[in-house]
């Protein structure tokens, strides 16, 4: 079967603790669309407590069960409730990927006293202070926990940088001891180096982190057995250190975890293909450049010319560690890398990541399930957000699942009419997809001679009529204005390639 994966969340899902039971109680539905993942947000306890997203960690071994941070649930549940979803999604034979945030830690317990630079936030090469002495949030004790799990404690000499220092200024300070001079080498020199992102910055040169993290993964692989990871904020830590995590974890394991790392990078193909020559190809990347032509398309409308729309992508340079999105947390309007993909095209946008054969498509939630909620817009002012379930989402889904399969020709000879046809295999019938930017087209394709006189219906069901391949294989398939068609044989006409 085709893999497709779900993020099971967004920036705004419900709290109090509805998530984890929501994600068992969907098992038969996600397994009935064709769903082979699930990703669910970061489990352990954050420093935001159980109103956190959980992108601010603060006890990685808390996964809710102890009280700390105010409470003892995370935003999506307790330890039991998120074992529980996970084996209930592995029954039915869907993977659980776990998102793992080692970039930062936040809600340190104690503070102390150390030495550090303030640097230019626009350019962290350049100091802009001599050493000096500062205190800030950085012991990590974990007073709920105590030692189970782990009696590791952090301290100044596992962080590179602060954002925080007693009665100073709010900046970006660089943390001196011995575990590395300056920053940790990145592969981008976006703001002199983007080590540095937020909270207390993790220090990955240091020998004693790297083994707590590498004793922590086996850990969490224990307690709920993921089969793969996304990886937060790749951009922002050194390649060396995930492509070593990443063996060590298969290794210990015994299994070829699934990673995907979050680059973000629109537009900047490049970097993303840079990284992953840095690791070796050790992981996947979510395609940030592919997400971005969408939403400029979307913007668009009928003057976007779809031939180009895998231009500069990773999609198209390299298909086998691409993790395509429509839309994403991050993206979703009100965030802080909105960019979301107009509701028009979204269908369009689902047809090009779920029926061809390039990519690991990620379904987001709002898209399946829909989303409402409010916030303030970068002026200040609320804002209330519907996100309607994409329409013939469910369709397209299934379509993934019965028909994408087989080698792949494309009629990309229009700028604003895209069709493909997936030939099938031994046990999945041929379809034809065919989608427009603008008005209502005919798309002529060749199926094969072997479906000649053959009826094929429109799997989406905007066309009552069916389409008669003649005599030379070839069908004329129409779709809506703006909109996509897939196109199947009628069950008495399938003939398997």
């Amino acid at each position: 079967m085709n893999a497709t994966m779900i993020q099971f969340f967004h920036w705004y899902s419900d709290g109090d603790g509805k998530l984890y039971d929501e994600a068992a109680k969907a098992a038969d539905y996600l397994k009935e669309l064709g769903i082979s993942a699930v990703w669910f947000p970061p489990a352990y306890k954050a420093d935001g407590g159980g109103y956190s997203v959980g992108y601010d960690p603060y006890d990685l071994y808390d996964l809710g069960e102890f009280d700390q941070k105010g409470t003892i649930p995370t935003k999506y549940g307790t330890r039991e409730q998120y074992i529980a979803a996970c084996n209930r999604l592995q029954e039915k034979e869907i993977s659980v990927i776990a998102d793992i945030v080692l970039n930062h830690k936040a809600g340190g317990d104690e503070k102390e006293k150390f030495h550090a630079v303030r640097v230019n936030p626009e350019n962290r090469q350049e100091n802009i202070s001599e050493p000096f002495e500062i205190e800030s949030y950085t012991k990590f004790t974990f007073p709920g926990r105590g030692d189970q799990y782990s009696d590791f404690k952090w301290d100044f000499n596992c962080f590179s940088g602060v954002d925080y220092a007693e009665g100073e200024e709010p900046g970006i300070f660089q943390i001196i001891h011995d575990h590395g001079d300056g920053w940790e080498e990145m592969i981008d020199d976006e703001k002199g180096n983007y080590d540095y992102l937020m909270y207390n910055d993790i220090e990955h040169r240091n020998p004693f982190v790297r083994e707590e993290l590498n004793n922590w993964a086996v850990w969490y692989h224990d307690q709920i057995k993921f089969d793969g990871v996304r990886l937060d904020a790749v951009k922002h830590q050194s390649p060396k250190f995930y492509k070593e995590w990443l063996q060590l974890l298969r290794s210990n394991t015994g299994k070829n975890i699934f990673a995907v790392g979050e680059y973000w990078a629109p537009g900047e193909l490049y970097l993303l293909e840079k990284y992953i020559e840095a690791t070796e190809g050790c992981m996947s990347l979510f395609d940030s450049s592919l997400q971005h032509n969408f939403h400029q398309a979307s913007l668009a409308g009928e003057h976007y010319d779809l031939r180009t729309i895998f231009d500069e992508t990773l999609t198209q340079s390299n298909p086998v560690l691409s993790v395509t999105v429509v839309d994403n947390h991050d993206t979703q309007p009100l965030q802080e890398l909105e960019a979301p993909v107009e509701y028009w095209f979204k269908p369009i946008a689902y047809a090009l990541i779920l029926l061809r054969e390039s990519g690991y498509p990620c379904v987001f939630y709002p898209d399946l399930f829909g989303g409402h909620y409010t916030d303030k817009d970068k002026e200040g002012n609320d804002q209330e957000i519907f996100l309607n379930k994409v329409e013939k989402i469910e369709e397209l889904l299934k379509a993934r699942k019965q028909f994408a399969y087989g080698a792949q020709r494309d009629y990309f000879e229009d700028a604003n009419c895209l069709g493909w046809v997936r030939e099938g295999d031994n046990e999945h019938p041929v379809c034809a997809v065919v989608l427009s930017n603008k008005e209502a087209y005919e798309k002529p394709m060749e199926m094969g001679s072997q479906y000649a006189g053959k009826n094929f219906y429109d799997f989406l069901g905007w066309f009552p009529d069916e389409v008669t391949i003649d005599e030379n294989g070839w069908g004329i398939f129409p779709v809506p204005a703006g909109n996509v068609s897939v196109w199947v044989p009628k069950p008495d006409s399938e003939i398997h390639s």
